[in-house]
């Protein structure tokens, strides 16, 4: 496959955390012309050095890039792309020192609403800026990525980083290949990407079943969990109504299972806390009632 030339000077970028999601970013910008610099356990690392990262795609082709790979950030960067789970997220901040980051951009793609100003008391506000993706993405073994979905998004907000360095990330991201928008609230953004995921998340674990049988089987409490998170959601900046949050649900392919269900099934830690937590956390600030994320919660902990 022909290799894709980067619409931006060549940029160092780093990738913490060479999963299902990282894995996709980092081996995009890379056949983009970027240098990529993969952090992680020394024996992820060495197999990334050794046999760099392939991805399986209908929507960006199947390719093997060669990729730099090491358990900690030694050099400065211009973008990081932290795609940890939040499970692992306290540990595996250790590998950024936070100097070597504040003349860029730190940008998470994780589930949530809480981490952003967690990353900034580290990171510093200039060095942070929010970001949510939607893909569907796994990583099969290391180095080794299949991506799914026909769509793979990315938006962009930051209400204490410069202009500039938001939109040099959203220069790299889009030339990467990625559908790559900067949106003016980042609350607004987390908390409508969470009004969608926590319902389809919560859901698919507690049953064990694709998202598809939770619309037959388990249509009431679908519909009671949505409305719910939905008017959480809009009571902490969200935009999501509860019935364009139903037709998100509906919208999901019958198949589809959530990352937190292919955890709990794999027998790994799940983003509990980070989704269903943090919908309770606000929901409590609020004074709105989420006796259904509640039980769910109670019942998944």
């Amino acid at each position: 496959m022909m290799e894709m030339q980067p619409t931006t000077p060549p940029k160092t970028v780093a990738i913490l955390g060479p999963g299902g999601v990282g894995g996709l970013v980092g081996a995009l910008a890379a056949r983009a012309g970027h240098r990529v610099v993969f952090l992680a356990s020394p024996s992820t690392a060495e197999a990334l050095r050794a046999d760099g990262v392939g991805v399986t795609s209908t929507m960006f082709g199947d390719f093997t890039v060669p990729v730099e790979a090491d358990t900690v950030l030694r050099e400065p960067v211009d973008l990081c792309v932290v795609a940890v789970k939040h499970t692992a997220l306290p540990a595996a901040l250790d590998r950024v020192p936070a100097e070597l980051v504040s003349d860029g951009l730190v940008l998470p793609l994780l589930n949530g609403v809480e981490h952003v100003d967690a990353l900034r008391q580290v990171f510093g506000p200039a060095s942070v800026a929010a970001g949510v993706i939607r893909v569907e993405s796994t990583r099969t073994a290391p180095g080794r990525i299949m991506h799914g979905s026909p769509f793979a998004r990315v938006d962009l907000a930051s209400r204490t980083a410069p202009p500039a360095r938001v939109d040099s990330a959203t220069a790299i991201l889009r030339g990467a290949g990625l559908t790559t928008r900067t949106l003016d609230d980042e609350q607004a953004m987390l908390w409508d990407k969470l009004t969608v995921l926590a319902p389809f998340a919560l859901l698919t674990t507690r049953y064990g079943t694709p998202i598809g049988e939770v619309r037959t089987a388990h249509r009431d409490e679908l519909v009671e969990l949505v409305t719910e998170v939905a008017a959480v959601g809009r009571a902490s900046g969200g935009t999501v109504t509860p019935e364009a949050a139903l037709s998100f649900s509906e919208g999901f392919p019958p198949e589809a299972r959530s990352s937190m269900q292919r955890d709990a099934e794999a027998g790994r830690p799940i983003e509990l806390d980070a989704i269903g937590g943090a919908v309770l956390r606000a929901a409590q600030s609020h004074g709105v009632p989420a006796p259904a994320t509640a039980r769910l919660v109670a019942h998944l902990a």
